[in-house]
């Protein structure tokens, strides 16, 4: 017993340095980008972005929120959680996401607030690490394909981030996509299952992983467009697709909040054929759109569920197996189907 608990107050230790160097050596390596930036030139450019641009961008993260929606409730099937309608995923995949992500340590944040949401079904504790789990997965099963693949033929901008050799990368991706490709034939060979006693979940199997990378290349490739839709001309949409991913993992693994400091130094590095100015004119456009703004909705629609909750006299405890609760049922009527 003592021994697991050094090994994981070891590992949170190491996870911890870990994420503080990402985040010092990028706010270094943002410090020295910035230098000398002329910031009129800056809010010119803010203030040059045209609306059919913003527009389009808007309509792609929209998108991009609205497939984590599918995250959730792949999730929630996985494990069989069945009862959960449709509209509770959406919420608790957007909620989790836009306020998780924005306060940072997003593994502990976003699980809490899905464990509010979850818990008025009857989702216990262990049931909503599950879900983090599975949803986790996605992500990072989407993850290998976009980025994998992308290095492979523009590996320039994920080079310059990590500083390697491009032919490095190239390599890299290569193994992420044997890796994959291993993976799905693993888990399609007869059911897989990761854990011990209650914690034990069943992974998806060969056909639902292809699934899974399906929903976050459809969640990827929309943030891709969102950041594409406001950069000026001369770069290609790839080009942009991978130095976004490379620089949204970096931030992801800083644990920052917002991944502030770490996706600007990133995608600076990742993309110096775009003008400085220019560049972080879009980089704080897309702040706005990807971040802070689905931070303030997730935060109201938030407050607009705790009110309900509360409007609500309850009837009965929340259950502990597989069922919602009476008050749930009636602010929250299941789907008729």
């Amino acid at each position: 017993m003592a021994g697991a608990l050094g090994a994981g107050v070891a590992r949170n230790g190491a996870g911890f340095a870990l994420s503080a160097v990402i985040v010092a050596v990028s706010l270094f390596v943002l410090a020295r980008i910035l230098k000398g930036l002329d910031f009129e030139r800056v809010v010119a450019n803010v203030q040059a972005t045209t609306l059919a641009g913003i527009a389009w961008a808007v309509v792609f993260v929209a998108c991009a929120y609205a497939t984590l929606s599918c995250y959730d409730l792949f999730a929630l099937r996985t494990i069989g959680a069945r009862h959960v309608p449709y509209r509770i995923a959406a919420l608790a995949g957007f909620a989790s996401y836009a306020i998780g992500h924005n306060i940072g340590a997003t593994a502990f944040s976003a699980g809490a607030v899905r464990y509010r949401v979850y818990s008025q079904f009857g989702l216990g504790v262990i049931d909503v690490a599950k879900i983090c789990f599975i949803t986790g997965l996605t992500f990072w099963l989407g993850n290998a394909a976009v980025l994998g693949t992308g290095v492979v033929f523009f590996p320039d901008g994920p080079a310059r981030i990590v500083a390697l050799p491009p032919e490095f990368v190239r390599i890299a991706g290569i193994a992420a996509l044997m890796l994959l490709v291993a993976y799905v034939v693993w888990v399609s060979r007869r059911p897989r299952a990761l854990g011990r006693g209650s914690w034990r979940v069943v992974v998806p199997g060969g056909l639902s992983t292809l699934v899974q990378i399906a929903i976050a290349l459809a969640d990827l490739s929309a943030s891709s467009l969102a950041m594409y839709s406001i950069l000026p001309g001369g770069v290609g949409f790839t080009t942009v697709a991978v130095a976004l991913v490379a620089s949204a993992l970096l931030g992801f693994a800083s644990h920052a909040p917002g991944s502030l400091g770490v996706l600007e130094a990133a995608m600076l590095v990742a993309l110096p054929q775009i003008g400085r100015e220019e560049l972080v004119a879009a980089l704080l456009v897309f702040r706005v759109l990807y971040f802070l703004i689905p931070f303030t909705l997730a935060l109201a629609t938030m407050a607009c569920w705790e009110a309900a909750l509360m409007l609500r006299k309850p009837r009965a405890s929340p259950l502990s197996g597989g069922e919602s609760n009476e008050t749930v049922r009636d602010v929250f009527p299941r789907d008729s189907a």
